[in-house]
């Protein structure tokens, strides 16, 4: 007969998960990918090493979750900002603001989600973090365009680029602590989106 696990075993098992993966997103936050092992994370969580592979097979298991949950967050703090500000070439420019800000909070997590050296799996999960937050830029843009305040332009193109140079300029202050190139994103996003505030920025 098949072992069935009770709801209190059940319950214990889920709540060392939770424990688990909130002692991963915090040494993925302080550590990076390359200090997020999972003898760190087991350490961290007050588990043994077994207990951690239970629940993950591998590491990048382990870090794929983490992304995720980080990215959803980060994403939605993205989505909020934009929204609140006014005009689309303001909606862009706050959600890349954020974007800035947040990662330059937590420049390791930040590195890890955007540059570091990491598994294939976990790869595959920045592209779906940029195209989260592609998806936010496009429908600002795609928004300034049917009202006229930006010229004629493929919305999804614009954001992609602007999320691709916007990642790239983070790179350098995110390893460096130096953010003076941040500070131009501004100006380089609204000559790229074209609009009426470009020639005066």
């Amino acid at each position: 007969m098949p072992y069935r696990r009770t709801p209190k075993v059940q319950e214990r098992l889920d709540a060392q998960r939770e424990t688990i993966i909130a002692a991963a997103t915090r040494q993925l936050a302080e550590h990076g990918y390359g200090g997020c092992s999972v003898a760190a994370v087991a350490e961290r969580a007050g588990v043994a090493v077994g207990s951690v592979y239970r629940h993950f097979p591998t590491k990048a298991d382990l870090v794929v979750h983490v992304f995720r949950q980080v990215v959803t967050r980060e994403v939605e703090a993205v989505r909020t900002a934009s929204a609140e500000a006014g005009a689309p070439a303001e909606r862009v420019l706050a959600a890349v603001d954020t974007f800035a800000q947040r990662a330059l909070k937590a420049p390791k997590q930040a590195y890890a989600l955007l540059a570091e050296p990491v598994d294939a799996l976990i790869d595959a999960e920045r592209l779906e973090f940029r195209r989260a937050y592609t998806e936010v830029i496009a429908e600002h843009v795609a928004a300034g365009v049917r009202d006229g305040s930006l010229p004629p332009q493929d919305g999804r193109l614009t954001a992609a680029a602007l999320v691709g140079a916007a990642a790239e300029v983070l790179i350098g202050p995110l390893t460096s602590g130096n953010a003076t190139d941040v500070a131009e994103l501004r100006t380089f996003i609204l000559r790229a989106l074209g609009g009426s505030d470009a020639r005066h920025a």
